[in-house]
């Protein structure tokens, strides 16, 4: 029995969460697990009338959660920011969930903008550290409103931070690499950073990198890429990666890149992980407002943040399974991933999936 927080959000969060809870009841119904789920109100409309984004005692009890299942937060009436600090990063700061790991691979059938480009050359993951850098919220403003203003936001790391993230990286890359997986010789990870210019933070990540790899993990191929680097090659040559390792700010960054180059937010899913406690798994894209219950939003990508779920959860053939639907899905069935022409609405989509994983 696994216990499943629900958040579905804001706009079509509640839409795609949805479909994604059918597809989660549908695999346990396959594969004989069960799952208890609760469904919690956090976001815009909530906020609107309690004045609550996430309250202490909410923290509380996600804790008693294997898992949280979020859909989008955003809400036109609430000024940016308020949400996404009050709900999201206080999520994932109390809950450290201090890895964001975020597969990049593009589908069957799913249309990328890298020309000549295909799902062998795309595929593969960025586990982004995900509680420090200028996230950390260290900084502020003197003489503000002012015409001699000054604003200042620091990255922050400590080796700690910086070494637990770095072994999940390297475990991540001995289980899922490309030569575990049977696509390359090697099982490749590589830092991201900024070591020619950030000669502070990305020393630290360096240093620890090497140490650690030499120690810990020899039999793991390491390479480093500058972040402008890794932004360029990620365009042209995407096949070169295998498993990328970097900090915060970097890693939001080249992992929105990574979600056009696998055909867009309406397909890329993100894990917000804790290790040695409860982790949260999201689509990427927003709450798309405009879209807000015509029942055309892609709800693929809240399908695929399931998949990553059970497959954190331990449920490898479950996970497998939902994969391998949403493939003969993009393959064979939808028009399009952009909203309203898909060739089939929301429910109906999760439908598809559903039917095959039963299939």
């Amino acid at each position: 029995m696994y216990k499943i927080a629900i958040i579905a959000g804001d706009g079509t969060g509640p839409e795609v969460t949805a479909e994604a809870v059918k597809v989660l009841k549908a695999a346990a119904d396959k594969f004989s697990f069960k799952v208890s789920l609760t469904e919690f109100d956090f976001g815009g409309e909530r906020y609107k009338r309690t004045g609550e984004t996430l309250p202490d005692s909410a923290i509380e009890e996600l804790r008693r959660f294997d898992a949280i299942l979020l859909g989008a937060i955003g809400h036109p009436d609430v000024p940016p920011g308020i949400l996404e600090k009050g709900i999201l990063l206080k999520a994932r700061f109390e809950l450290d969930q201090y890895i964001n790991l975020r597969p990049v691979k593009l589908y069957p059938g799913v249309y990328t903008p890298l020309k000549d480009k295909g799902p062998e050359d795309i595929d593969f993951t960025v586990v982004r550290e995900n509680t420090g850098d200028m996230y950390t919220g260290t900084g502020g403003f003197t003489m503000k409103g002012t015409p001699n203003e000054v604003a200042v936001q620091s990255a922050v790391y400590n080796r700690f931070q910086v070494d637990r993230c770095l072994k999940y990286a390297f475990e991540y890359a001995r289980k899922y690499g490309k030569k575990a997986c049977g696509k390359g010789d090697n099982n490749t990870l590589a830092l991201c950073g900024k070591t020619n210019v950030l000669t502070y933070i990305y020393d630290l990540w360096a240093r620890a990198f090497n140490e650690m790899g030499e120690k810990q993990f020899p039999d793991i191929k390491r390479e480093y890429y500058h972040v402008d680097a890794t932004c360029m090659w990620m365009v042209k040559n995407p096949e070169w990666f295998d498993v990328i390792v970097t900090g915060n700010l970097f890693g939001d960054i080249i992992t929105d890149l990574g979600a056009m180059l696998q055909g867009g937010m309406g397909i890329a899913a993100g894990g917000n992980i804790n290790p040695q406690g409860v982790s949260m798994f999201e689509p990427i894209g927003g709450s798309a407002p405009k879209y807000t219950g015509k029942g055309v939003i892609n709800p693929l990508a809240a399908i695929c943040a399931v998949q990553m779920m059970l497959s954190t959860l331990g449920e490898e053939k479950a996970a497998d399974a939902i994969e391998s639907a949403v493939i003969f899905v993009t393959a064979n069935k939808l028009k399009s991933l952009q909203a309203g022409r898909m060739g089939y609405s929301t429910s109906e989509v999760g439908d598809l999936v559903a039917e095959k994983l039963y299939g």
